[in-house]
């Protein structure tokens, strides 16, 4: 076969300019392809163009997450929402259809092309012309709850604050001022809570839209075919969800009563959830106005791991690939985005000087290392795994990296952290639970406005808490809790990914805890392959079981409870 080639693109590709992209399309789309080295290399060109657009397009999301109130900004983040993507999203269906129709795209037996066939045939399935402008305000309204968000600042202590920097005092031993910064956080959100339910309600109408034109019975289903979920179905996620009620929630019943007990409580209330029972002060890894200490930190933590993976942390450059402090006008949360023309990653997070800083860079690191040992894949399109693993890859770097927290803290404070840690996975099940099962509920039943919906909210808070916790203060910040989950908004059904990686990457520390060297050869060996295989076989190569039944789930709960009470 012919080496492939690389020249197909420009070398000064203005992907802001669709003059300049059109042509490129239409020489994809009336190429000739005689044989199956000629459907290969239409691919290649193919993925390097797209290489480029995607790469503009991450980076003008990355700009608009970073500055929401930097109107030239948005304006070029809107542009390429607005006069960019719905011009080149036909185009792209065109070019799925080509290969597709070929006559060659069943003689494309490698791996890789096999799934990318498989993929593109569930996409062209759903495309429909009439989608893109709600595609397009879908994108417009999902941008406008970033903007809120990262107008939520409150005045405490005499500074300026977002929601994020105000959540660590809700760790401090000081209960009245515990009390006080979470008061001012849940008001300061309910201020809004009539913008988010509005820009909400406008979401499921235009999803609600999509999935009619696309054949779809609601937009659930358009979402499982969308996302290639290929190997579970919504009730292999529900039956997940019983079992999670059924191991998980008597364990954190326990926690919860012993924690009342140990803060001699009668009560716990909200803002007693963060503090440390015994009474110790906060962990504090590094000074909020240093996040590159925190940096400096887990590259120790990756060194002590496996020195390699402590270069490839290296290649993450503040100003470049790096934006990590809270602060007014930022978008809340976190994410690894992969820039794909540079073949670079960069990580996004709100910084606040908290452990948790600590386990969302080990987090995001392990998306970083998924993408860098995966970036020499040529074809762009099969370079990333299905979502489920590739949150293996970064629980994975959470939890390994757990066992040498020392490099923050004295040998007591690293083992409390360890703790908190295993403890917040726990806890993370049921809360993940209560997503997902929120979001089968919305997107599931017609009447899902705001009064039903808030009702239904409540309903599943409560299978999956512990009834230990008094919201009975503001009991509407319960009832509005969901507003700040910005997945719900985002990225409809992306959290049951989390659960199911989550028993995958306690498989992989339990592998590594046995076999360092070997666990991690595994693990990495399947970052390589990105999306080249199907979902099962990428954790049978990373040496763990994709299963998320009572079957797994019950032991590693169990590994995970006697982990934590070793730790005392």
């Amino acid at each position: 076969m012919p080496e492939m080639t690389c020249n197909f693109v420009p070398s000064k590709l203005d992907c802001s300019d669709f003059d300049q992209l059109q042509p490129l399309y239409q020489q994809l789309l009336d190429r000739s392809l005689n044989n199956v080295d000629d459907v290969k290399q239409w691919l290649q060109d193919y993925a390097d163009f797209a290489s480029d657009i995607s790469e503009y397009g991450s980076r003008r999301s990355i700009d608009v997450s970073c500055h929401t109130d930097d109107a030239e900004i948005e304006k070029r983040y809107m542009q390429f929402v607005e006069a960019i993507q719905p011009k080149i999203k036909p185009l792209d269906f065109a070019c799925a259809r080509k290969l597709l129709d070929c006559g060659f795209a069943d003689q494309l037996t490698d791996s890789k092309y096999v799934q990318l066939v498989k993929e593109w045939k569930a996409d062209a399935d759903l495309y429909r012309d009439e989608n893109i402008p709600l595609q397009t305000q879908v994108t417009k309204l999902t941008s406008e709850y970033g903007k809120l968000s990262g107008k939520q600042l409150v005045q405490f202590q005499g500074k300026q604050l977002t929601l994020q920097q105000l959540a660590r005092f809700l760790e401090e031993t000081d209960r009245p001022q515990r009390q006080a910064a979470w008061k001012l956080s849940a008001c300061r959100r309910l201020e809004d809570r009539d913008a988010m339910d509005d820009i909400f309600n406008q979401l499921l109408s235009k999803r609600a839209d999509i999935s009619k034109n696309s054949g779809k019975e609601n937009y659930r289903d358009y979402v499982w075919q969308s996302n290639g979920r290929f190997d579970y179905t919504p009730q292999d996620c529900l039956t997940f969800g019983d079992a999670i009620e059924k191991v998980c929630m008597p364990i954190v019943k326990t926690l919860d009563e012993k924690r009342k007990a140990d803060l001699g409580l009668d009560q716990l209330k909200p803002w007693d959830v963060a503090v440390d029972p015994q009474g110790r002060k906060p962990l504090r890894p590094f000074d909020a106005d240093k996040p590159m200490d925190m940096v400096k930190g887990v590259r120790e933590i990756f060194n002590r791991v496996s020195p390699e993976l402590a270069d490839m942390y290296g290649e993450l450059k503040p100003g470049k690939n790096l934006d990590l402090e809270s602060r007014p006008g930022k978008r809340p949360g976190g994410f690894q985005s992969s820039l794909e023309k540079v073949k670079e990653a960069f990580i996004f997070m709100n910084a606040a000087g908290t452990h948790r800083d600590v386990e969302t860079m080990l987090h995001e690191a392990g998306h970083a290392f998924h993408y860098m040992d995966s970036r020499d894949e040529p074809l762009m399109f099969v370079r990333h795994a299905p979502l489920e693993f590739c949150e293996v890859a970064s629980m994975s770097m959470e939890l390994i990296g757990c066992d040498h927290l020392d490099v923050f803290y004295s040998p007591e404070d690293a083992r409390r952290a360890k703790a908190a840690q295993l403890e917040g996975i726990l806890r993370f099940f049921p809360w993940m639970a209560t997503i997902d099962g929120f979001q089968h509920w919305l997107y599931t039943h017609t009447d899902n406005l705001t009064e039903a919906r808030t009702q239904a909210w409540q309903d599943i808070f409560g299978r999956y808490s512990s009834g230990t916790i008094d919201w009975s203060d503001i009991p509407q910040a319960q009832a509005a809790r969901w507003h700040a989950q910005l997945h719900i908004f985002h990225y409809p059904f992306y959290y049951i990914e989390y659960g199911i990686a989550q028993l995958g990457a306690l498989q992989v520390w339990q592998n590594f805890k046995q076999d360092p060297t070997t666990a991690l050869k595994k693990l990495r060996q399947a970052f390589a392959l990105g999306g080249t295989r199907p979902l099962p076989e990428l954790f049978e190569i990373a040496g763990i079981r994709f299963d998320f039944s009572a079957d797994t789930l019950g032991p590693l709960m169990q590994m995970v409870k006697t982990e934590l009470d070793a730790l005392g």
